[in-house]
């Protein structure tokens, strides 16, 4: 044993070799097999999504649940059929396993939805059915493919803010024409292609939250409107030009003017964009107005009820006349 031991502290220096050998050449092998795990995991993440069912979020929700005891109970209810339950569905017939899975997932169908896309917009309606279809008789990826090809058509639009040609009654982007110029105490934005699902996300981006948030408080401070849902690209601009009028010539924005000359097309998703955009700046004591609207998407903001509530101050065949009139009734005010 005291030999051993006297030998020891002689083997230090070949045991730190040996080990440090040994890491060298683990090293690369545990990295090949990290990354082989890495894309492992992520194609069973893939295909799994591709192929599972609805997500407990859904369940939960569509069974009334209010708070995360639901996943309490819910886990403890997996437990107990696990455990004690599994050999009464042993015997049980597929059919009446595919009963109960249909009964659970009825529920979670929004036909009202569909309903609502069938009145408002025929497209969405082919879309929605399309994709439906083709979840549940072909695959997930199929159905998505079905709906994503038919309503492609644009993705980002071509926006600005637009001015006036001084001695004229063209208004043009102030970015593109030097000439334009802002007009005071309006911001008139122009949209250059139809408010779809696949644009309306682009106007709902790149926004400054929390200076945001700050300006459209209404009444005391805690009372605060929820802008991170809806807050638009157009928001961005209307918050820009506050600054730039306020820098160059002192007035304050009390008009927003939006060309829909251009606009040739309008979905769900625009309206519900629309909606919301005129109520947050009604918050903001700002009027919201339409220019040259076309008549397919007149048409959709009246079936929609969204055309009411902009009344006949609201709606315009020019920018021009739009300014004219708005400016006048400015004028004969108090």
């Amino acid at each position: 044993m005291a030999d051993e031991l006297n030998v020891q502290p002689n083997n230090a220096g070949y045991a730190k070799t040996k080990a440090f050998w040994g890491y060298q050449q683990a090293a690369p092998l545990a990295s090949v097999i990290l990354s082989t795990l890495l894309v492992t995991l992520f194609r069973s993440k893939l295909h799994g999504h591709c192929n599972c069912s609805f997500s407990r979020s859904a369940v939960n929700a569509n069974a009334g649940a209010k708070t995360v005891v639901s996943n309490i109970i819910m886990a403890s209810t997996v437990l107990v059929t696990l455990l004690f339950l599994m050999p009464l569905f042993h015997y049980t017939p597929n059919l009446i396993l595919a009963a109960i899975i249909i009964t659970a997932v009825i529920g979670l169908i929004d036909y009202q939805s569909a309903i609502r896309l069938w009145k408002v917009d025929k497209l969405d309606f082919l879309a929605c059915l399309s994709s439906f279809l083709g979840v549940l008789m072909i695959s997930v990826p199929i159905g998505w493919g079905f709906s994503f090809k038919i309503l492609l058509h644009v993705t980002r639009p071509n926006t600005g803010v637009l001015g006036n040609i001084p001695g004229t009654q063209i208004y043009q982007n102030v970015n593109r024409y030097r000439e334009a110029k802002r007009v005071p105490s309006f911001a008139i934005l122009g949209i250059e292609a139809p408010i779809y699902f696949a644009n309306s996300t682009y106007l709902q981006e790149r926004y400054d939250v929390n200076s945001l948030m700050l300006k459209v408080q209404v009444g005391n401070a805690s009372q605060v409107v929820e802008t991170h849902v809806f807050c638009c690209r157009i928001l961005r601009w209307i918050r820009e030009e506050e600054d730039w009028l306020a820098a160059n010539n002192g007035s304050s924005l009390r008009c927003v003017i939006i060309d829909m000359t251009a606009v040739t097309g309008i979905d769900t998703s625009g309206l519900a964009m629309m909606k919301d955009l005129k109520r947050m700046l009604e918050k903001r004591s700002l009027q919201l107005v339409l220019a040259n609207p076309g008549g397919s998407v007149t048409e959709k903001l009246h079936q929609s009820n969204i055309l009411e509530s902009f009344g006949l101050e609201g709606v315009y065949l020019t920018i021009d006349e739009a300014v004219a009139d708005i400016s006048s009734s400015w004028k004969s005010q108090p």
